[in-house]
């Protein structure tokens, strides 16, 4: 939340703007409290919501820190070497980790690197395409590319930690036909064969009749199931299930699975229970062992191929 390049900003939850002095932007937030709070008929989590924006910029030392980071201000958000919205950078670790192929959000990493230059005009300069002042002005659409890398790398680098049991193919290509049309993750390992869909919609999101909807959400189900069984048809494999991975803020409980959907157990998860998700199964999907796992690999590793 508010990290997010399409989460509303903390002075847009407080309905101020940016520069607004220290005694009003106390006012609105008293203000939005008693709009929000759940007693006088608000919203609950709009109420979290504005409790956790005046956490960012409540004092001046936050407020000063919050506005560096989030492009409020004109010295420099980012060193070149800085976390954030760019690529993470890999630190050395000895750890046995799954083994992985294929590059996490780099497919939209490159999208959206792509959009953002078209967007400022040819030939303008392009300083750094990740400055958080130019990615909050930027149209929804090419944000959404850059949340959702974020979302892929995030999901990575927690299947990445599950050891060597398990195998991850990230970016891989779903049908032949449609060079858009892609899996985020295929995670194979003891309790089967998952495809995942990582995403940020930029708010919070709610299921209803085996699908996740909200504003500007789509059919995130349907479209994954439907991949993931083109995959498996092409591979000649069969997923165990399907899981959606969303940031924490943006679900409602941590897991919730939704039952079969065109025959796939699905699951949506908050990115903090992922591990503990692909660890255990989802509930009523197949494990897979012994020698079916390396069959399954096999035939997934001659099958692959990557967006």
């Amino acid at each position: 939340m508010f990290d997010s390049p399409l989460s509303a900003s903390a002075y847009e939850v407080l309905g101020v703007a940016h520069d607004v002095d220290d005694d009003d932007l106390r006012r609105a937030y008293r203000l939005r409290l008693r709009e929000t709070h759940p007693d006088t008929g608000g919203d609950a989590a709009r109420f979290v919501q504005v409790q956790r924006a005046w956490d960012l910029v409540g004092s001046p030392e936050a407020r000063a820190v919050y506005d560096r980071g989030h492009g409020f201000t004109d010295a420099p958000s980012f060193s070149p070497d800085a976390p954030g919205w760019r690529p993470p950078q890999r630190a050395a670790d000895t750890r046995p980790r799954a083994r992985s192929f294929g590059q996490p959000g780099g497919w939209r990493r490159e999208r959206y690197l792509t959009l953002i230059r078209e967007w400022v005009g040819r030939g303008a300069p392009v300083d750094d395409p990740y400055d958080p002042a130019l990615v909050r002005t930027a149209p929804h659409e090419i944000r959404r590319l850059l949340a959702d890398a974020l979302a892929e790398e995030a999901t990575a680098r927690i299947v990445a930690d599950l050891g060597m049991g398990y195998t991850v193919w990230h970016d891989v290509a779903a049908d032949p036909r449609d060079p858009e049309a892609k899996l985020d993750h295929v995670v194979l390992g003891p309790s089967g064969l998952y495809a995942l869909l990582s995403e940020d919609f930029g708010s919070a999101v709610r299921t209803r009749r085996g699908e996740i909807i909200g504003e500007g959400v789509g059919a995130p189900v349907a479209t994954l199931v439907q991949r993931a069984r083109a995959l498996g048809r092409s591979a000649r494999v069969k997923f165990s299930g399907a899981i959606v991975v969303l940031p924490d803020d943006d679900v409602a409980q941590a897991i919730e699975e939704l039952g079969r959907v065109r025959g796939l157990v699905v699951a949506v998860v908050g990115r903090s229970a992922l591990s503990t998700v692909l660890r255990r199964g989802v509930a009523g999907a197949r494990e897979i062992g012994g020698n079916e796992l390396f069959d399954v690999r096999t035939r997934l590793q001659q099958t692959v191929r990557f967006v």
